[in-house]
């Protein structure tokens, strides 16, 4: 029987943490519906090798192309094995396994959202101590997005979410996902393509073994690099947009003429 949910996860020298969460999202009750995708991106370790002991999708990247790259690899995998939904975990189990079923309820209510968001800083979430660096840069890009886009979201770094396949068919395609630094910008981008975004309390471990990606005075690196990439997705968008509707006034008025004059038809 097909099965409607994709579970994925961006893996990069995780061959310590990865065996966990496999493990763990395998004996979730929701598994009858869903599976999984580790895209191994690159690893120089054994991560590779820690999978090959489990009955999971994996696909591999010769090469480390990013945590960008690697998501976009799993969004044209469940456009192409026509799944409904796609729920994007890391790997490095910061992201508790119950999280799932929270971000597939709310994929699938009965008031569905397009992409929802497992937030750290909701009523009913429980995560670990940030550093004032991180604390900064998420207070930062809330206030980007709110200048942007007049919506308030409480946690626009979050890697746990879920998408629909119009959200991530719309990833899918090119040049509509960023993936050198792809964060608070893309849910820019997708409020302003009328995307609905939902965030839903989230439960959130601290790392156990290796270092974030954003640790250190990363964060200050990546917030100067993310607000360049928002502006140029702000312009994008809107430039898009003015196309598309440049477009249909012009075609508005040569149906128009073409009425008006069915000679021109010929």
């Amino acid at each position: 029987m097909k099965k409607e949910l994709l579970i994925a996860i961006p893996a990069y020298n995780e061959e310590k943490n990865i065996a966990p969460v496999i493990e763990s999202l395998l004996a979730l009750p929701i598994m009858e519906k869903a599976e999984i995708l580790v895209v191994n991106d690159g690893s120089k370790d054994n991560t590779l090798g820690v999978l090959k002991n489990y009955d999971i999708n994996v696909i591999s990247h010769i090469y480390n192309l990013g945590y960008g790259s690697a998501l976009k690899t799993a969004y044209k995998f469940a456009i192409r094995n026509e799944y409904d939904y796609l729920i994007q975990i890391d790997a490095d189990g910061q992201h508790d396994p119950c999280n799932i079923e929270n971000v597939y309820d709310a994929l699938t209510s009965k008031l569905p959202s397009d992409v929802v968001i497992g937030s750290r800083f909701l009523q009913g979430s429980k995560t670990f101590k940030t550093g004032f660096a991180k604390k900064f840069v998420i207070w930062f890009f809330n206030t980007m997005i709110k200048l942007f886009t007049h919506c308030k979201i409480t946690d626009p770094t979050s890697g746990l979410q879920g998408l629909n396949r119009k959200a991530f068919t719309f990833y899918g395609t090119y040049n509509n996902f960023v993936t050198d630094f792809p964060d608070a910008n893309m849910v820019i981008q997708m409020l302003l393509n009328d995307f609905t975004v939902k965030e839903v309390p989230a439960i959130m471990h601290e790392r156990v073994m290796g270092r974030s990606m954003h640790s250190g005075l990363k964060p200050i690196m990546y917030l100067i690099k993310m607000f360049i990439s928002s502006i140029i997705v702000v312009l994008r968008t809107h430039y898009k947009k003015t196309s598309r509707k440049k477009r249909a006034i012009k075609d508005q008025k040569a149906l128009a003429r073409a009425q008006k004059d069915p000679v021109t038809l010929k």
